[in-house]
């Protein structure tokens, strides 16, 4: 499932933020194909040496930072699925302290989780998360145009955003799970995106600007 907007509202500003961070993620896409290698070793997060205290500036590029076009685009279609209205029910600079600070709050949780892994953790996943956690929280009744795919078919249908956002973060605490289990030290980096939800759902509210109109209010 695929989500494309929410269906159920309209930011009442430009979501300026929003587009922001996506342009910052497809500049910093483009650096990275042109840099190579030696450019994702260097700015990404690499576990056991933040655990040591070096590079600790990488916790910040990493989530700007992503592992190829697939990555990239499924990050910057759920950003845009949700970004703008809590970037909305928040203000500018309300919202982009929120995102970064989810986004480093990702990176913790899943160096706490593997601390002497080598392997290099990158992407706007745990940032995004967080705004999906938010976005739980704050508007959990809203329906959110969604693309289904069944095999070759696919289907643009509305699905409640509890029930949408509920799936995906109980896919990733169930992958975490079975990650640890195995022992994993590559691959999806599930915890971040558990702790960056997480983060996002406690504290999004706090974030919030003046007084929201009720999610149950729309339409009246």
């Amino acid at each position: 499932m695929i989500p494309l907007g929410d269906d159920s509202r309209q930011p009442s500003r430009f979501p300026i933020v929003t587009i922001a961070i996506i342009v910052v993620n497809a500049f910093v896409f483009f650096l990275e194909l042109s840099g190579g290698e030696a450019f994702v070793k260097q700015w990404s997060v690499i576990p056991a040496d933040v655990s040591a205290g070096r590079h600790l500036v990488t916790l910040v590029t990493a989530m700007f930072m992503h592992a190829g076009w697939l990555h990239i685009i499924g990050n910057m279609v759920f950003l845009w699925a949700f970004g703008p209205e809590i970037e909305d029910a928040m203000s500018r600079p309300r919202f982009l302290m929120f995102y970064l600070l989810t986004g480093l709050a990702a990176s913790v949780a899943q160096i706490a989780a593997m601390p002497s892994s080598t392997v290099p953790n990158l992407g706007a996943s745990g940032a995004i998360a967080g705004v999906m956690g938010a976005f739980l929280i704050t508007y959990p009744r809203d329906q959110i145009r969604t693309l289904v795919l069944f095999g070759w078919l696919a289907q643009i249908t509305v699905i409640p955003a509890v029930l949408l956002i509920g799936l995906w973060f109980l896919t990733q605490l169930f992958s975490e799970v079975g990650a640890v289990a195995a022992a994993q030290t590559g691959g999806v980096a599930y915890a971040a995106h558990v702790g960056g939800f997480i983060l996002g759902a406690a504290i999004g509210r706090f974030f919030e600007r003046g007084r929201r109109i009720p999610e149950w209010d729309i339409g009246s």
